[in-house]
């Protein structure tokens, strides 16, 4: 069961699951408080004659979000009027269909970019960055980029058999449902890349940055 996330002076109870307000509190949950390898994962899809500027991308990903995500997978749910751009310090809750329940908080958000930190219990450590920008053409590049290990090593097994394809999935669908908001010609379809990465100062929770900066060279 999923609980809607909640403001203080706004809670609803949800027998079997913690109250919202609770949800809220959890701390993050950054990197170094995961296993194995920090992995870096791209998905990229870049799109011509783009009816959108890369401001009005990043707004509807901070306004629509729930909706570009394929609920048969990940399903996100948030309180309140569901067209208000997302903040820093917002939470959503996600039901991660087959794993667990969990939470992410808005960690940093700029005119191009919204980044989501994951809250305790969640399955990753780590961070993810949603955005957009133009490219030296002048075409509309939407972006993920997600930093984070897995919280534990009991989760390495449903990893491997699901998890890292249920996540391609997700955010190839997302990306693509975010073009078909935007408009214009997909240039081609959704580039996707992993590598792994060494530590820096945000993926510590030292500075809530963004994992990408919009339009500037890696």
């Amino acid at each position: 069961m999923v609980i809607e996330t909640t403001r203080p002076d706004e809670v609803v109870q949800d027998p079997g699951t913690r109250p919202p307000q609770e949800e809220e509190l959890r701390p993050n949950q950054f990197a170094p408080e995961g296993v194995g390898p920090l992995l870096q994962r791209d998905y990229v899809l870049v799109l011509e004659e783009s009816r959108c500027t890369p401001e009005e991308g990043a707004l509807l990903i901070r306004t629509d979000f729930p909706r570009f995500s394929p609920a048969a997978l990940a399903r996100f749910t948030r309180s309140g009027d569901p067209t208000r751009p997302l903040e820093r310090g917002d939470t959503m809750h996600i039901l991660m269909v087959g794993l667990v329940q969990c939470a992410v908080r808005v960690i940093h958000r700029d005119q191009n970019t919204l980044t989501l930190g994951t809250l305790e219990d969640h399955p990753e450590a780590g961070r993810i960055t949603f955005g957009a920008y133009l490219d030296e053409g002048g075409r509309l590049v939407l972006r993920i980029r997600s930093r984070s290990r897995l919280r534990h090593h009991l989760h390495w097994h449903n990893y491997a058999l699901l998890g890292k394809y249920g996540q391609t999935w997700t955010w190839v669908t997302f990306l693509e449902r975010l073009a078909e908001a935007c408009g214009g010609r997909k240039r081609c379809e959704v580039i996707t890349s992993t590598e792994k990465v060494t530590e820096t100062p945000p993926d510590r929770g030292a500075a809530y940055g963004p994992t990408f900066t919009a339009g500037l060279p890696d």
